[in-house]
């Protein structure tokens, strides 16, 4: 039925719809029209709140949710009638709940949702109805939301998982659309901004993978675990291994274009990968659709033509031209991903995978209290960014308050809609941990408001019924909660509209709301923006050294994790997958920093060549260390324990792990001689023209390693490597 194929973001905002819809059904059947914003803002709290997780998992959620609501609602009512005080207790709460992200993800949605809550009680506050009607009020709006996300979780259990799948599908697709770029003969000579492109597509691979992830985890780790969820936890694992292919580079890629450019065998490696990409999104394709995958007839004879050519390459191939062998491993794992795409539509491989010790998923975080508490301690410090946020969202919570007294004190009319609770609303929705979020969002936030009150101007002239109005009350708080991951403006926009409705439900006269909500935005969005930008600005080139420190090093725990499994045999465990991922995790974080960095002022962008430099040779490490991770399925432990090459190897990829575990910190000497020792270890295992493949790659892949140690160096120690040219003059 297709109804049961809808997609999760659609899904998302079912329990918005049924929760909308119910209070407005109630509100049209009994007129309780006063109780609809704060029932209506307790179900937007929830949903604010809600997190993909398993039915356990949610149920907990709810516990803590409601509790921790009632805790900061209460507290509000508690003082909202006295200035100071209450300016206090949101300052402290900013600070407290802004404070406990970095116990981690769940923590992090219900602080922030608790903090919403807090500025939901103010906003519904009536000093004509009992102290604690808000509280409660918020409170039903919420776990009527949360019945409705229950219900909804029971019925499309699996679909936020399947979409999450169908999302990383869709940019494995992409990562290899761009990697097929490589192939290209007559953009040889533009491949260095490619190398950019495609580090930036391998973060958006990146963090569609820990979504899945994420997603997986909640519903492996109970006892009763789908046949469905096994099956995508198997596509997760085939997805990692094609990643892993992909980004396993076996040749200088400008080199091997160049040689390539007259033949037949370069076009075909490029053809193949963009029906591989096709493939991918086909897959994700029927992951949303729910229907069967096919494994298209053409992919399969693009691999057959592909080895042909490169049979008659191999053939014909003259002296100083690529070796065969090179190329025969290059295309190994370009039509293992074609194995792995295969696999995808046979279910009795599903039925046939277990989720044991070597299968399971690591956790998403640290979980429990005591991991928390850990993480709480580790970021109280000046020193930390989440502590820093926390300190500038309570100053920004507090300059609000002080302006909201203002505001009050000088109002005429105590119903008027100016009295300032807007500003702190929009204040803490705007504030981001960084500049460039926060510039984005505050952007957002005004075109939304904008157009959301050009847009409402016209509905108090339209005389509409309260059926009407309760209807586009429930459609535009859905399509806020639709659009709130993704389309921060249409979000806004839509949530406008459902105040200006909300309001005029009561019998407010909403055509006093328009100038005094502009006016708010545009001075919550401004306080803001001043706070981020000069209270302890978070200016990502300031971190861009430690990150791109925390990269490279991480590159290390990779390399030995694959020095471990060619030594002693493939296993793909947990430790072998968290060191690639934390890799990949490292290099995505050096993306996101150089993307913000990209939306700074420009005063600050003078090191982004600099950070461009680290990001492609950072991703050139991580592709030759991949390169060697696929050919573990070649590797025999019992031959390799026999053969005094492998044992010589495996000790020059350990020197070459330490260097890589310590480019940030040594000083120019120390480093140029732990180099010349991997140069003369690499030159005592330089191997014979007519030795195995298995060494001619060991040793090729290592050597390529070992070749992005000095431009590392430099690109994490310019002043060094400017000091080296002067004594060299």
């Amino acid at each position: 039925m297709k109804f049961f194929s809808l997609p999760s973001r659609y899904i998302g905002a079912v329990p918005v719809l049924l929760s909308t819809s119910l209070l407005a059904a109630l509100v049209y059947a009994r007129p309780l029209n006063h109780l609809f914003p704060p029932l209506v803002l307790g179900v937007i709290a929830g949903g604010l709140v809600d997190l993909d997780n398993g039915l356990t998992g949610k149920l907990k959620n709810i516990v803590y949710t409601l509790l921790a609501f009632a805790v900061s609602s209460l507290a509000v009512e508690a003082v909202i009638s006295r200035p100071a005080a209450y300016a206090a207790v949101m300052t402290v709460q900013a600070f407290v709940f802004t404070f406990l992200g970095a116990a981690g993800q769940r923590y992090r949605t219900i602080a922030f949702g608790t903090l919403a809550v807090a500025v939901y009680t103010a906003l519904t506050h009536d000093d004509a109805a009992p102290w604690y009607q808000p509280t409660l009020l918020i409170l039903c709006g919420t776990l009527l939301y949360s019945l409705c996300a229950l219900l909804t979780h029971i019925i499309f259990p699996n679909r936020p998982v399947q979409d999450n799948m169908a999302a990383a599908y869709r940019a494995l697709a992409d990562f290899l659309t761009a990697k097929s770029d490589f192939f290209d003969p007559d953009e040889a000579e533009h491949l260095e901004q490619q190398q950019i492109t495609l580090a930036m597509s391998n973060s958006a691979v990146t963090a569609a993978f820990n979504q899945c992830r994420s997603a997986l985890f909640y519903r492996m780790r109970g006892q009763h675990r789908h046949p469905r969820t096994v099956r995508l936890l198997r596509c997760y694992y085939a997805a990692q291994d094609i990643h892993e292919r992909i980004s396993s580079s076996h040749v200088h890629y400008r080199d091997f274009a160049e040689a390539m450019r007259y033949s037949d065998l370069i076009y075909r490696i490029r053809r193949l990968l963009r029906l591989q990409a096709q493939t991918c999104r086909e897959f994700a394709r029927t992951l949303a659709d729910d229907s069967n995958f096919v494994l298209p007839t053409k992919l399969e004879r693009a691999g057959r033509g592909a080895e042909a050519s490169l049979q008659h390459y191999a053939a014909t191939a003259a002296d100083g031209a690529v070796a065969p062998y090179r190329v025969q491993r290059l295309l190994d794992n370009i039509l293992h991903v074609s194995l792995q795409l295969g696999s995808l539509k046979s279910p009795e491989r599903s039925e046939s995978f277990e989720y044991n010790h070597q299968t399971r998923l690591h956790a998403p975080e640290s979980s429990g209290f005591k991991g928390a508490w850990r993480s709480l301690k580790a970021q109280s410090t000046l020193h930390s960014p989440v502590f820093r946020h926390a300190v500038r969202m309570a100053a920004i919570v507090l300059a609000c308050c002080l302006i909201i007294q203002v505001i009050n004190t000088t109002a005429l009319d105590r119903d008027d809609l100016s009295l300032g609770y807007w500003i702190l609303m929009t204040a803490v929705f705007v504030c981001q941990p960084n500049y460039s979020a926060t510039k984005k969002r505050l952007i957002q936030r005004i075109l939304g408001t904008v157009f959301g009150i050009v847009a409402a101007a016209a509905l108090p002239f339209l005389s509409l019924s309260l059926a009407h109005k309760l209807g586009i009350a429930v459609l535009s708080t859905t399509l806020f909660f639709y659009f709130r991951s993704n389309k921060q403006s249409f979000s806004t926009f839509f949530i406008t509209i459902q105040a200006v409705v909300g309001f005029s439900i009561i019998g407010s006269d909403t055509r006093a709301f328009f100038l005094p909500r502009l006016l708010d935005t545009l001075i919550g969005t401004s306080v803001a923006g001043l706070a981020v930008y000069f209270l302890w600005p978070d200016w990502k080139y300031l971190a861009l050294d430690k990150t791109g420190a925390q990269a490279v090093e991480s590159n290390a725990a990779y390399l030995r994790a694959v020095l471990r499994e060619l030594e002693s045999g493939i296993r793909d465990d947990m430790d072998y997958r968290i060191a690639r991922r934390l890799s990949h995790d490292r290099a995505a974080a050096l993306s996101s920093t150089l993307s913000d960095m990209s939306g700074e002022p420009a005063k600050h962008g003078s090191k982004l060549a600099d950070g461009f430099l680290l990001l492609k040779i950072n991703y050139s490490l991580i592709s030759y260390i991949a390169a060697l991770g696929a050919y573990r399925n070649k590797m025999q432990p019992e031959n390799a324990a026999a053969d005094g090459f492998i044992h010589e190897f495996l000790a020059a990829g350990s020197a070459a792990a330490d260097i890589l575990e310590n480019l940030p910190h040594w000083d120019e000497s120390r480093f140029q001689a732990a180099l010349g020792d991997l140069q003369a270890q690499l030159e005592s295992l330089r191997p014979d023209a007519d030795a195995g493949e298995t060494r001619q790659v060991l040793w090729q892949q290592l050597t390529m390693i070992a070749g992005q140690l000095r431009p590392g160096y430099q690109a994490l120690h310019p002043a060094s490597d400017s000091e080296a040219v002067a004594q060299a003059a």
